[in-house]
């Protein structure tokens, strides 16, 4: 037997092994014929480049197996007709198919869950579609919007588009293609019609998909594709709403659209952190009470991102300026967590504990302006901390009998004055010297129940970062890794240290005498921002000419 007829022999059974085994289907596949055709020749029947074996495997990963992109790019034909089952449609998948996609008869696409249907129930989160792919950077989207209008023309001229009324019923994915001469191809598995999901890009999903080569299999797809498409019951067409949010990405939104997409983006997650919180319930009468109908708007926004932070940080600085309000929304914070039956202490400068007790319920003032909401927490001074005996005189407290432990929340008013180190030394006599910080840490903070913090300080800063570093200190109760979890910021005092030092380095007019607002903001790193953005609430505050509330 000639050379080139062994080789042929041998490549018939290899094909016959791996599946192609139907004479009747084998001599019409142009994609073997040339495979075939190609070893008909005298090269080496298995040469040492392994890409050669693997371009006839069955598999297609995206990875070493093939993508699933480049099998459909060979298998449709001018005028083919193709169905797909994907969760997902993107103008970039489309984009990378555009020259194949472009041609074709018809596309009938069916999403595997029901992304373009307009439920009533909200709690059903949001839609599952997308229209573009994820990680694109800011200068291709430039190009999105020329796509999306190529795209929307090529579905309102060749496509059907049809989605399941059915959340979570179907998973799997399929693209078959019928080609004018008769012939079929299918491939099943995993990937979705998305640029991600067929292979292209840098960083390509790994998916697991079968190409299908049994006639009769393929046959069956194209039943059980027939069947799901015309059931009535269980599909709807979508292509208006699929073309309607097309014309979303590809059409001139009005300024304030803009402005508002942006504001939402801005907020979206304070306003899931409120939902999740549980401050939207309105059952818990929060909103009804005298001190919260007494606040601004800004002071509101201010309130509810401070119940956000402490239930999620275990705390934060509200740190608006002077006549901004910040006694009333401390009031209101404080209003909160009574109706939730915690226990609140407030610590304050000795003079300044009158503006505190007015508001108790107990006190009786005719100048309290919240009586109906009959406020129960403690007030205490801030020289109260390390004492061992004698009354605290806002509220007669005797302090050696006091649980300093039982406090679910301590407000700390003019928190700066505990900007300095906690200390607790050793004395030559034996005993020993604790200033005010660390008995506030380790008698209230740390023992007894779980207690978070509201701090409030229209100054946090007054001679350098180390003034924050130790107030935030409070808040994580001396473990300086304690926000990461929550914050993502692993050590506070070094991500305020380095802060200190890059603004330091700026500051200074011999370093850098040209010095601007935004070379300060490109030298500091975002853990700082991160960090100042979790704990310090943002309300859209008045200034002060314009007046302000407590």
């Amino acid at each position: 037997m000639a050379e080139g007829g062994l080789r042929g022999y041998w490549l018939i059974a290899v094909f016959r092994v791996c599946g192609y085994g139907n004479c009747g289907y084998f001599g019409r596949d142009e994609r073997i014929q040339r495979v075939f055709s190609s070893h008909m020749s005298t090269k080496p029947l298995f040469p040492q480049e392994p890409k050669t074996v693997i371009s006839i495997s069955s598999i297609k990963d995206n990875r070493s197996h093939g993508k699933v992109g480049e099998f459909l790019k060979e298998v449709m034909a001018e005028g083919c007709k193709v169905s797909i089952v994907s969760a997902y449609f993107t103008v970039n998948a489309y984009q990378q198919l555009r020259e194949e996609l472009d041609g074709i008869e018809s596309l009938r696409f069916l999403f595997g869950d029901p992304a373009y249907l307009r439920v009533k129930d909200e709690d059903k989160g949001p839609k599952n579609y997308k229209l573009t792919d994820e990680g694109l950077v800011m200068a291709a989207q430039m190009q999105q919007r020329a796509m999306a209008k190529a795209c929307a023309e090529w579905l309102e001229k060749k496509a059907e588009v049809r989605s399941l009324v059915k959340p979570n019923f179907l998973h799997g994915k399929l693209y078959h293609i019928a080609n004018p001469n008769r012939t079929e191809e299918a491939i099943t598995g995993s990937s979705n019609f998305t640029s991600q999901g067929l292979g292209f890009g840098t960083m390509p999903n790994m998916e697991l998909n079968m190409v299908i080569h049994d006639r009769r299999d393929q046959h069956e797809l194209k039943q059980w594709f027939e069947e799901l498409w015309n059931n009535r019951e269980l599909v709807v067409d979508v292509k208006k709403d699929v073309l309607k949010d097309l014309s979303e990405v590809y059409s001139d939104a009005p300024p304030e659209f803009v402005y508002f997409k942006t504001l939402y983006h801005v907020f979206e997650k304070f306003l899931q952190e409120q939902d999740r919180s549980g401050l939207l319930d309105e059952r818990t009468g929060f909103f009804d009470s005298e001190v919260w109908n007494k606040l601004y708007a800004f002071q509101k926004d201010g309130v509810k991102g401070a119940i956000n932070k402490i239930s999620k940080h275990d705390g934060c600085i509200i740190a608006d300026s002077v006549g901004l309000g910040k006694t009333f929304e401390a009031l209101a914070v404080i209003k909160y967590f009574e109706l939730m039956n915690k226990n609140v202490l407030v610590l304050c400068p000795k003079k300044l504990a009158q503006n505190w007790t007015v508001y108790q319920a107990k006190q009786n003032s005719k100048l309290n302006p919240f009586p109906k909401d009959r406020f129960q927490y403690a007030v205490m001074c801030h020289s109260d901390m390390g004492r061992k005996g004698g009354v605290s005189s806002p509220n007669g407290i005797d302090l050696a009998e006091v649980n300093w432990g039982a406090y679910d929340l301590v407000v700390i008013d003019e928190s700066h004055n505990f900007k300095g180190n906690p200390i607790d030394r050793e004395l030559e006599d034996g005993s020993r010297k604790t200033n005010r910080a660390h008995f506030l840490l380790e008698k209230i903070i740390k023992s007894g129940v779980k207690t978070k913090v509201l701090l409030l300080s229209a100054t946090p800063v007054n001679n350098n970062l180390r003034d924050l570093r130790n107030q935030i200190n409070l808040i994580a109760g001396g473990d300086d890794h304690a926000l990461f979890e929550s914050t993502g910021v692993g050590v506070i005092g070094e991500t305020l240290r380095l802060a200190q030092v890059q603004f330091t380095n700026w500051a200074d007019p011999n370093k850098n005498p040209d010095r601007s607002v935004k070379q300060l903001l490109e030298r500091l790193d975002s853990s700082f921002f991160k960090l100042l953005d979790e704990l310090i609430p943002f309300g859209i505050k008045r200034s002060s000419k314009g007046g302000g509330l407590g």
